[in-house]
């Protein structure tokens, strides 16, 4: 059976930008919904669960939506932080060297988050080349189905930002980059950069050719 995943920070701890209301109703009732749901379906249909990576790779239908909110979810706390940091000096220069400034990126970002339509997530991603691109999917999709190291993410469904933004999802993306914990963006980038071997590329591949 899966559990909740506490966040890593108090309810109050993204504010002003996130409220203490805006965390508790999309932790404890939309991000715990999923978790339930999904301990709900792998008990009645009997499922063996090796564990939540697996089911986000392999499941389908019901099963995969609940896994891929639920991994999207924990993906999202852990990249956010209560104080801002800087990006670290080699990842904005990766970053740069793409896109053509830091700035440039976040631009391109909010622009894929505002118009994706309806609810989703959006993500800063890096394929098994190098390259840096922006993805965005719609409900519960991850870019690992596609073949891409996810490196930060922005939910872009209502419930993250209605409480605080009303509908305005153009304000709460600004303000999103307020909150980013660059140094787990970092940490992740670096896990990728030293894991470029050939069974880690061909990991990646075998990825990309299932999704």
């Amino acid at each position: 059976m899966f559990k909740l995943t506490p966040l890593p920070y108090p309810y109050d701890a993204l504010e002003p930008v996130l409220s203490e209301e805006t965390l508790k109703y999309h932790h404890d009732k939309h991000h715990r919904a999923y978790v339930d749901k999904l301990n709900e379906l792998i008990t009645d249909k009997q499922i063996e669960v090796e564990s939540l990576d697996d089911l986000l790779l392999h499941a389908s239908g019901e099963i995969y939506n609940n896994v891929g909110q639920i991994w999207n979810h924990d993906f999202y706390w852990a990249g956010l932080c209560a104080k801002a940091n800087k990006p670290a000096a080699h990842l904005s220069a990766a970053v740069a060297a793409q896109f053509g400034s830091m700035k440039d990126m976040q631009q391109q970002f909010n622009d894929a988050g505002l118009a994706l339509f309806g609810a989703g997530w959006a993500w800063l991603v890096v394929d098994s080349s190098g390259k840096f691109s922006i993805f965005c999917g719609g409900n519960a999709d991850n870019p690992r189905r596609h073949g891409l190291d996810p490196l930060l993410v922005c939910d872009v469904w209502e419930h993250a930002y209605y409480i605080d933004y009303r509908n305005d999802r153009k304000d709460y993306l600004s303000a999103y980059w307020d909150l980013v914990n660059w140094k787990v963006v970092a940490a992740r980038y670096a896990q990728l950069s030293c894991s470029d071997d050939a069974s880690a590329v061909g990991a990646r591949a075998e990825i990309a050719r299932r999704g």
